[in-house]
């Protein structure tokens, strides 16, 4: 079978650059013999490291990438690919071999390179105990599980391959739900071997609160209930959520996070735009503005230019401000998100009193009174969505939340150039050789 060039064999190697190896390997090179075979303590934790630091790569791409496809911003800069391809300008179509689509593809997969390596090596080594190899194996089950549900939003019913696990006789795509299938299974893996694992991983600050066998099943089931509550299966998200971090009355920012900083050798918050610049700029879209209520402190996600800017027939007056400096963590999952998954999957379940009461935690942190309208299913969704448009907006989920609804659509998705239409999916990249 074609071997796709993501899988790269040594994507594992991308460490912080305080990461220390045994003197007999060379930083620089190191053998993936050496790991695969009897690999020591520090190898595995580098592994775990360097597997954490590469969810971050790409992940900028996905989030504009989609929401460009979405309309929830626009992003203003050199490549006119940005206001072309991603808003199909023209009828025009969406390329399969260009950064929007390679470089969060590319990297989604290379750090489920990881983890399997990571899983491998695991089988190979005798030199941690067997309640230790099953926090490791938790561990990149999870990141391995989320890495492909991520893909599988890009791609959508084109489905995606699940069985990388070797590069030269990778398994075929599957379809979207038999993706789903295999997804949940690998989270619900990870999930059974972190319990009651001797859990002592060199995870970064961002996972602090979350790095121990319980708080990081927590954390999986967090992920989990996303997953199904996008496959369609509330009442097992349901079920996943009462084993996650979800809490009605905390703080809704609690949540493992993204992080970064100005070390050599880290990154910065790719999402992040320096105030009032030209040229380089995620533009809010108006519709962001005119279709807020009044009072909704969600609405300082958003600066005021002091010019208005405009491009290729598209304008703006805001730009984003949901993150302070270059240096600012990204959530990856919060207890705010939590809520309005369980907020969603009660009205789905024909329970519309709890999900009146979630929505309503999330509108009164925003400083927004209780919902008043109605509780039917229709209008209660239609309220989740919006909630989800504000609290989540610029993280990587409306364009996915429309398409879900069958809402992906002119009707719901503002149009500001004639000729412009919106994609449904991301095509199956070139080097697949589909």
């Amino acid at each position: 079978m074609k071997k796709i060039n993501l899988l790269y064999l040594f994507g594992f190697l991308m460490f912080f650059a305080s990461c220390e190896f045994e003197e007999q390997i060379d930083p620089n090179a190191p053998s993936i013999n050496s790991v695969l075979t009897d690999a020591t303590l520090t190898e595995l934790n580098l592994l775990v490291t360097g597997t954490e630091a590469n969810m971050r790569n790409g992940f900028g791409n996905y989030v504009t990438s989609s929401g460009s496809v979405a309309r929830e911003f626009y992003l203003f800069d050199a490549d006119p690919r940005n206001t072309e391809d991603l808003l199909g300008k023209d009828g025009m179509m969406l390329d399969n071999n260009t950064f929007y689509l390679t470089a969060p593809y590319n990297t989604r997969y290379r750090v489920v390179k990881n983890c399997n390596i990571l899983l491998e090596a695991l089988e190979n080594t005798e030199n941690v105990t067997e309640a230790e190899k099953d926090a490791y194996r938790g561990f990149a089950n999870t990141v391995k599980g989320y890495m492909l549900f991520q893909v599988l939003n890009l791609m959508g019913e084109n489905g995606i391959r699940v069985d990388v696990a070797d590069p030269e006789n990778l398994g075929p795509f599957v379809s979207q739900s038999e993706a789903f299938n295999e997804i949940v299974s690998t989270m619900e893996t990870g999930f059974s071997q972190v319990q009651n694992s001797d859990f002592k991983l060199p995870l970064s600050v961002g996972f602090a609160g979350f790095d121990d066998a319980e708080s990081f099943g927590q954390f999986n089931q967090a992920l989990t209930a996303k997953i199904l509550t996008f496959a369609g299966d509330y009442q097992g998200a349901l079920d996943r959520l009462s084993k996650s971090f979800l809490d009605l009355s905390a703080d809704i920012m609690n949540g493992p996070q993204h992080v970064f900083s100005t070390a050599s050798g880290d990154i910065f918050n790719p999402l992040f735009k320096s105030p009032q610049q030209n040229g380089d700029q995620i533009v809010v879209h108006n519709s962001m503005l005119e279709d807020a209520l009044p009072g909704d402190q969600r609405l300082n996600k958003f600066r005021e230019r002091d010019n208005p800017t405009s491009q290729d027939g598209l304008n703006g007056t805001h730009e984003t401000a949901l993150y302070a400096s270059s240096t600012s963590p990204i959530s990856i999952i919060r207890n705010e998100e939590l809520i309005l998954l369980y907020a969603e999957c009660n009205i789905q379940t024909d329970n519309p009193g709890e999900a009146v009461n979630a929505i309503n935690v999330i509108r009164s942190a925003h400083g927004l009174p209780d919902y008043d309208g109605s509780t039917d299913k229709d209008a209660l969704i239609d309220e989740l969505l919006f909630q989800r448009r504000y609290s989540l907006w610029g993280e990587g989920n409306r364009m996915f939340d429309l398409r879900r609804y069958g809402r992906l659509n002119d009707q719901f998705v503002p149009i500001d150039r004639a000729g412009d239409i919106i994609h449904m999916q991301f095509p199956i990249p070139l080097t697949e050789g589909q």
